[in-house]
């Protein structure tokens, strides 16, 4: 999933952090657990993309069934907004750091009964945990990075961690194509034609695939958890008023946050699309095998990582709004060439995908909070349970592959229109107007 951008986290509001004399070189040590957060995180999102063509054959899912995947982590993500925040306003940030590395633990290890049931109603439930606690991990560990060190360098201490999020879009999916994918696929036909034993035990052991992974990031989970247990971190001290429901309604007067929100959950949506359905596209339209076609994911990572360095460079010269319209628009040719190509440009373009996608998320919401003043906090909120798009539309292009006869490529109309909506918002819809 996309990182929050510095823009939103770096200054929390309300937020005061007690520092003694010479004692900056001691929070060097927390800070590094927490830049690990970043990277646990974007493992669990980024092994999602291997999940969802390999649960699709171990479980015999059609392309629709496949996609609640994305659909168990986002909505988990959707609900959990407002409590992870409220629990971090009572609790602190450290507890909600422990509270959600346990909880995303608890999904992980959940892994190993739904594998040996092979039950993807129990994958579904153990990726919604997961979700839960991502939400209660990412709603804390970003402000928290911006607090521990001097103000002055949160922006750059943010950037730092956020790298190692954008690192694990590129193991990730190497890792899960080395441990979790097999390369071995059968027709429906051929799995119908296997006598019932050989073809149970051929299902079974692909689900099973899932379990040293996803036990190893489990254990990771719990040690880094008791290290932040033990370890001390600076005083917190949060004078931040909560954001009344109320103000929601009132924040949708100011129609660039309104459209900030459409364009965001358009974003998100189709940044899921394009990484769930990946694989099977670089096989079907790339007619390549299912191993080769998790590594190109993990080049794909790799272009993204790129991106966020290269966007970073370009905004010093060109305006945000304008570098958003000119990536969204490519994006929108990248699709048809993906659609209507095949062979190498299909990968290709999807590659290139990676690239022109990195920037979007942290310029819609520097965009979308510019000139709310005290509705700050709320648009803030509302953008970021704006990522709810990537529960929505992966199940919507799935539906579109399987009304197509599994054609994977007509799916990508969707992700199409949503970088269109991205390119109406930056060419015109972004400009701040005065509130009603």
């Amino acid at each position: 999933m996309a990182q929050l951008p510095v823009e939103s986290v770096a200054q929390p509001t309300g937020v005061k952090t007690e520092y003694g004399k010479g004692e900056k070189n001691k929070y060097l040590l927390p800070f590094i657990l927490v830049t690990s957060l970043f990277f646990l995180w974007g493992m669990a999102h980024n092994l999602d993309s291997i999940l969802i063509p390999h649960l699709k054959k171990a479980c015999e899912l059609d392309n629709r069934q496949s996609t609640l995947v994305d659909t168990s982590i986002f909505f988990a993500y959707f609900i959990m907004a407002m409590p992870a925040g409220m629990f971090l306003k009572k609790w602190g940030y450290k507890s909600g750091i422990i509270t959600g590395l346990l909880v995303f633990a608890l999904g992980a290890f959940l892994f190993v009964p739904a594998a040996n049931a092979r039950s993807y109603e129990l994958f579904l439930l153990a990726l919604f945990i997961i979700g839960c606690g991502l939400a209660i991990l990412e709603t804390a560990a970003n402000p928290y990075a911006a607090i521990l060190g001097p103000p002055e360098s949160a922006g750059t201490r943010l950037n730092l961690a956020a790298s190692f999020n954008g690192l694990a879009a590129t193991i990730a999916p190497l890792i899960g194509t080395v441990f979790i994918l097999s390369g071995v696929e059968f027709t429906g036909e051929q799995l119908a034609a296997m006598p019932d034993a050989e073809r149970l035990t051929y299902l079974n052991h692909e689900a099973s695939a899932v379990k040293l992974p996803y036990i190893l990031l489990g254990v990771v989970l719990v040690l880094v958890a008791v290290l932040f247990y033990f370890f001390k971190f600076p005083e917190v001290r949060d004078d931040s008023k909560s954001v009344k429901g109320s103000s929601f309604f009132n924040a949708f007067k100011y129609k660039h946050l309104t459209w900030a929100v459409v364009a965001q959950f358009s974003y998100v949506g189709a940044q899921v699309c394009v990484t769930s359905f990946f694989i099977r596209m670089a096989k079907q339209g790339g007619g390549i095998d299912e191993k080769t076609a998790g590594y190109y994911l993990g080049v794909y990572g790799f272009l993204f990582m790129v991106g966020r360095f290269a966007g970073t460079f370009f905004l010093r010269f060109v305006s945000a709004h304008k570098l958003l319209s000119i990536y969204a628009c490519i994006s929108v040719l990248l699709c048809l060439i993906a659609i209507l190509s095949e062979g190498g440009y299909v990968i290709y373009s999807l590659g290139a995908l990676g690239f022109f996608m990195s920037i979007m998320f942290p310029t819609i919401f520097s965009l979308g909070i510019a000139g709310l003043g005290n509705d700050t906090k709320t648009g803030s909120s509302l953008l970021v349970m704006s990522i709810v798009g990537g529960a929505i539309f992966p199940y919507l292009m799935g539906t579109v592959i399987d009304l197509n006869k599994d054609n994977v490529q007509t799916g990508y109309i969707v992700p199409l229109v949503c970088f269109a909506v991205i390119v109406y918002f930056g060419l015109t819809a972004y400009k701040v107007k005065p509130r009603p």
